[in-house]
């Protein structure tokens, strides 16, 4: 082999390398975070960002990624595993759950843009809902294997394992695909600027007051979700769906509002009621609204192309009878 080659080989490896761990480092750096929001330390965590990042990972970049998502599930579990057989066999179930998710997504033909409804709800039943089965699956049978967990805890942790990382998918994996594609339109108002910052704030003061208050108004936060994907698809909704979350996590972790005076099992049960709702709510009105948006720049687009065909046959006739429908809240995306 030249030395040329060899330069060659040893530049692919490197930046493969190089590539891997990155990803490692996100995934790792992604639960230093989540271990943030823990209802006990070390055992109860509602949501698991490293399977969102996992996710969009390989839907961006490929499955030839996986070694990264393996090497950092190895590294978080050295950290939180009893012992180096449960956290070998956990680093493997925590990497093929986003490698299913991939799989299914793709097969589906899963569109990383969410702007149509199937999108969304592929995102929710094949990522989320099904893929996170094989990590709380994996997971929670090392332990019990391992004789870490008591048999007779193995569906109580698993629920918590499942929801965790289902969790991680439904609001994290749509705020990275959503930060992408961050165009804020040229010359656009400063009635526009002062909308997205009333919206940023308001769901900050609403998610506080609603998670502090014994009264029950978690309702409260919905209307800006709506708010959100109506005038920002997911852009605007998928960050106010995770300041909701993270502010409701802290709540809990607190006791605080409609989570005091209750037992472990009860928080956890409120607060996923609560993160499902607002993750779902941002999801999939973003998508509809996306979707029709889209659908209406098409026919206007179709009426635009009639209309010069029709001017190049008549000349002289005006065609003016084609509408030209608009959707509110879509200029932003020009």
């Amino acid at each position: 082999m030249s030395n040329a080659a060899r330069g060659d080989r040893l530049r692919r490896y490197t930046v493969k390398g190089l590539q891997f761990a990155a990803v490692a480092a996100a995934y790792y750096g992604s639960a230093e975070i989540g271990l943030e929001q823990q209802l006990v330390r070390g055992q109860v965590t509602p949501l698991w960002p490293p399977t969102g990042v996992a996710v969009v990972v390989l839907m961006l970049w490929g499955l030839r990624l996986w070694p990264g998502v393996a090497l950092g599930a190895f590294l978080v579990n050295v950290m939180l595993g009893p012992s180096i057989l449960p956290v070998l066999a956990i680093a493997v179930g925590n990497t093929l759950a986003p490698v299913c998710a991939y799989l299914l997504l793709r097969r589906v033909g899963f569109r990383i843009a969410l702007d149509r409804l199937q999108d969304a709800l592929a995102l929710v039943f094949l990522g989320a809902l099904s893929g996170m089965v094989i990590s709380a699956t994996v997971g929670t049978g090392a332990l019990v294997a391992s004789g870490a967990l008591p048999v007779h805890d193995f569906w109580p942790t698993w629920s918590v394992w499942w929801t965790g990382d289902a969790m991680g998918v439904l609001v994290i994996a749509p705020l990275l695909l959503a930060a992408r594609t961050v165009r804020w339109p040229r010359g656009a108002p400063v009635l526009r600027w002062v909308e997205a910052i009333a919206l940023l704030g308001g769901t900050v003061a609403v998610s506080v007051l609603a998670t502090h208050s014994s009264v029950a108004l978690l309702f409260l936060v919905v209307p800006f979700l709506i708010w959100a994907a109506f005038r920002f698809q997911l852009v605007g909704a998928a960050p106010c769906a995770l300041i909701a979350s993270v502010i409701a996590i802290d709540a809990g972790a607190a006791g605080a509002g409609p989570f005091a005076s209750h037992d472990l099992l009860a928080k956890m049960v409120i607060l996923q009621a609560f993160n499902g709702t607002v993750s779902l709510t941002a999801l999939l009105l973003s998508a509809v609204i996306s979707e029709q948006n889209r659908t209406l720049r098409e026919i206007e687009e179709a009426c635009g192309r009639l209309r010069e065909a029709l001017s190049r046959l008549a000349p002289d006739e005006t065609f003016d009878q084609c509408p030209s429908p608009r959707s509110e809240g879509s200029d932003h995306q020009k």
